[in-house]
């Protein structure tokens, strides 16, 4: 047990201009913007994966630019000093959860976008958190965007590949193949797993296992996931008004048929947008794939 909540060292963080809130055991950054913003951004990053998945993506300076770090995860921000947020309730679920970060995705949409005009993007997880804090709160969340980029949906499933990796190790493995993992290059995997890696990409996954705060939230985050996609409903859909579901050609983290399958239960007003040459990573390996933002009718 000692091990698995032994704290894994951080490996990775970008200068940050902004405010960072400390939300229980999770944290929200928010990004300065000049004058008033025409767009609010929320990002929630997957799993292993940290905020700065989103800051190249949307890098205008008129943006407000929103990000949530996903509880027990490294706040991957060199800067600012960060505040303890005073609005702040914590939430009435397990610590690395989806149904937690959920929560800190509603209050962060209550009490800091400041635009009317909000899309939410989550990738891998992140679509998954996004859904449970629809779940939580539709009203909340009525008007706003919903970009699901290679999303944990209701009713999907891990790929295979990993699915079988994980199902044979033990919890008290974990700590060991992190050890691994530190000392072989990203190439060695990176190909079976990601896809072609360079620029950004690589950057950003090459410390895939050191954006988690120890093993057990690593181990959290998967029963999370799973127990998350078997019991969560696809009803959760028809409060999404404006959507759009990104899925990826070749998907080797998640299951592509299963994640298709999932979508083509929602609504006609939710987008549905099969991506060509891109893997799990759609926004690094091509973000041209990503829909304009834009400004409705009914919000101009």
């Amino acid at each position: 047990m000692h091990k698995l909540i032994e704290p894994i060292q951080q490996s990775y963080q970008e200068l940050f201009s902004g405010d960072v809130y400390l939300c229980g055991k999770a944290a929200v950054s928010v990004r300065n913007h000049s004058g008033i913003a025409k767009h609010t951004v929320i990002g929630v990053h997957g799993f292993l994966e940290n905020h700065c998945y989103f800051t190249e993506t949307y890098s205008q300076s008129d943006i407000e630019l929103i990000l949530l770090t996903c509880s027990n995860y490294h706040i991957p921000v060199t800067g600012p000093e960060h505040t303890h947020a005073d609005w702040f309730d914590h939430p009435e679920y397990p610590e690395s959860s989806i149904e937690y970060d959920a929560s800190i995705l509603v209050q962060a949409m209550e009490r800091l976008a400041s635009s009317k005009n909000v899309r939410i993007h989550g990738h891998s997880r992140g679509g998954g958190v996004i859904l449970e804090a629809v779940r939580q709160k539709p009203e909340l969340f009525k008007d706003a965007e919903i970009l699901l980029e290679a999303p944990v949906l209701p009713q999907g499933k891990i790929h295979p590949i990993p699915k079988a990796l994980i199902d044979n190790m033990s919890p008290r493995m974990w700590p060991w193949a992190l050890r691994l993992l530190e000392k072989t290059p990203l190439s060695t995997y990176s190909q079976t797993f990601f896809g072609e890696t360079h620029g950004r990409k690589k950057q950003l996954l090459e410390h895939l296992f050191k954006n988690p705060q120890n093993a057990m939230t690593i181990i959290n985050n998967i029963h999370s996931i799973e127990t998350w996609m078997d019991n969560a409903p696809t009803d959760i859909y028809q409060h999404i008004k404006r959507g759009t579901i990104l899925i990826p050609e070749r998907d080797r983290i998640l299951c592509k048929e299963h994640m298709l399958a999932s979508a083509l239960k929602s609504p006609n007003n939710i987008r549905i947008v099969e991506t060509k040459d891109t893997s799990h990573f759609i926004s690094l390996d091509n973000s041209s794939w990503l829909p304009p933002l834009t400004i409705p009718l009914s919000l101009q």
